[in-house]
Parts: structure tokens; sequence; C-alpha cells
């Protein structure tokens, strides 16, 4: 019989911790208190978890690390959709014997001319994954060290780099033809198409959705969800006339979209229809469950994880973009107005 290889995730269970404490602890990372890092090796070593040693690590070349950065706002919270994203490439590394390094970037240091994450900058992984939205100056700066690097969740204007992100201009497109489908004609949109790519995508898919039925953009509707610095709205600047409908960029910004409507005396779906975008935990906390689009986040951090091991074998090695299907998931949010 094959002994099952130990991995991060098993450890994580047997000390009922996470697995990103677990891939702290055994990348010597921040975090983790020195007791806690003794007991998890410790328990590591019990378990047989095999680490590469450094003379394998100095015969290949190899560090056998991947730095995983990712702006601090993206993760502030434990159930954010970037920790999630996170934690999906730290198992799919582990099976490949690599070791996913959190590099948490501050909005200051964002702006700062030489603030790269030491591992990058001292060469100590072997590959760099960014997750979320970085400015095309950080990019550059980083990129300056030419380690592979593959951008997860948004692309740049860079013809050199990898990118894997949702489909998110048919996503949108898709979510706003289902409400037009549904009579709705009066329908906005609520995100900061400033912010990032995805949401851009997002806004774009939704304009192309008006386009072919015909039916103007109204700037008004047009509605940003967050500050300048990522801090999502807590409440929003609505109009005085409101559509019958919004397409919010979020399911976070959905959910506090239809907290907001419901103080203020809306009914969802009743008088405002409302879908939002990830398919994440926000769709069914909200009540009514929200109509969105299913990110195969998954799917997105496998494919980002297949082409960073293909460059660190061939450094020629070239993919582009490549967009990840979503599903159009159908709750309550939405009224028939055609069945009025």
């Amino acid at each position: 019989m094959i002994k099952k290889t130990v991995t991060m995730s098993d450890i994580a269970k047997a000390m009922n911790v996470s697995t990103v404490t677990v891939s702290k602890a055994l990348g010597d990372r921040e975090g983790v208190s020195e007791a806690l890092r003794e007991r998890i090796k410790q328990k590591a070593s019990e378990m047989g978890y095999r680490l590469h040693t450094s003379g394998r690590a100095i015969r290949e070349g190899l560090t056998y690390n991947i730095a995983i950065v990712v702006a601090k706002h993206f993760i502030s919270e434990p159930s954010a959709f970037y920790w999630i994203m996170y934690k999906y490439l730290v198992e799919l590394l582990q099976r490949q014997n690599y070791y996913g390094m959190l590099e948490e970037i501050s909005d200051e240091a964002l702006e700062s001319p030489g603030e790269i994450p030491p591992s990058i900058r001292d060469k100590k992984v072997d590959g760099v994954i960014l997750l979320g939205q970085f400015p095309n100056d950080y990019i550059d700066r980083l990129m300056a060290f030419y380690i592979p690097t593959v951008f997860l969740d948004f692309y740049g204007s860079r013809e050199d780099s990898e990118a894997v992100l949702s489909d998110n201009f048919y996503g949108a497109y898709l979510l706003t033809s289902h409400l037009i489908s549904n009579g709705h004609r009066r329908i906005g949109f609520l995100g900061n198409t400033a912010g990032n790519s995805s949401v851009q995508d997002r806004f774009l898919g939704y304009y192309k959705a008006l386009l072919e039925n015909r039916i103007a953009l109204k700037q008004e509707w047009i509605l940003s969800d967050r500050t300048r610095s990522g801090e999502i709205h807590n409440t929003f600047e609505l109009p005085a006339e409101l559509p019958t409908a919004f397409v919010c960029s979020s399911d976070e910004t959905a959910f506090r979209l239809v907290n907001q409507l419901n103080a203020q005396g809306f009914r969802v779906p009743e008088d405002i229809s409302v879908v939002g975008y990830n398919n994440h935990v926000y769709a069914t906390m909200c009540q009514p469950h929200l109509t969105t689009i299913d990110v195969n986040g998954q799917a997105m951090a496998s494919e980002a994880v297949d082409i960073m091991l293909h460059k660190i074998r061939d450094a020629s090695f070239k993919r582009g973009r490549t967009l990840v299907a979503g599903k159009l998931i159908r709750r309550d949010s939405v009224k028939n107005l055609k069945e009025i």
C-alpha cells in the first residue's frame, strides 16, 4: 500500500489551527508565536511531513518557496475572498512540495519606491503570485527582479505578464441580461470602476448588455462602493430617482446595499432587485439570498499554480491571459417585472 503524503492541511487538523498558520510556522514567517511554531514543527516531524533539505535545494538551484503577495486591505477580514484564494494556493502548492509564503503589503508600502518584500528582493523564492490589483509602477519595480510572476484576479498592460482571472466581462453581461429578461430596463451599477481591472470588466459587461438592448446608460446610476484605499463604504449615496435594479461588483457590496435599502423602507426584490458577484459568503447571508455569479476560485488558483510551475521549469514559457468561466446562480433577489 502506498503511504499517504502528509500535507499542511493534515497538520493543521491535528493541531486544530489553520493551514495558513502551519504554512507560516514551517516557513519561519511572522505571525506565529515561537512556542506554537515549535509545536507545529514537532507535530510535522512526528507525522512524517517532508521538508525540502537545503542540499536538495542547492543541487536543483531552487528554494521551493513561492511568494504570494497581496495588499492588506484585500485580506482585512478572515472571510475575505482573497483569504480563501490564498488557502487554495497554499494547498495546491504544497501538493507540489512548495511553500506558499504570504507577503502582506500595506498601502504605504505600495507607494514607496523601494518597498519590495525581502523574500523577493533577496531572491529567496522561485516565483511570485500577485493576488489582487497592484499599481503599475509597483509591478514594474517587482518584475525588475526577473523572478517568474503570475497575476491572479487582475491583469495589466505589460505584454510579458501572465494573468489568471475570472471571466468578469461575460459574468456581468449574464447578470445584466438576466435582469433585462425579467423586464428591467432601469438598471444601475454599484462598484468602484477606477479600482481594479476585474470591476472595470464587470462594468463593461453590464454596459454591453445595455447597449445590446438599446438601454441608455445613466451616469447618476453608476455609483462607487468604496474609498480610494479600497475600504468599502458602510452606506452608499443613492440617487433621488432610483433604478428598478442594481448590478453590484461583489456580494459584499450587494449585501450592504440590501441592508441599506431595507433600513430606508425599500423591499428587495419587491421594490428594487439586487444582484451580486462571486457567490461568496455574503450571497447567502443576505436576505433575500442573492442572485450572483459563482467565481471558481479553486480553478483560478489551480491555473495560477500550473503556470507558475511551468515558468519555473522553462523561463521561455508563455500562456498570456487565462480566463476561468463563472456560473450564473439564480436566487431570490430579482423580481420579474413581466409578471406584474
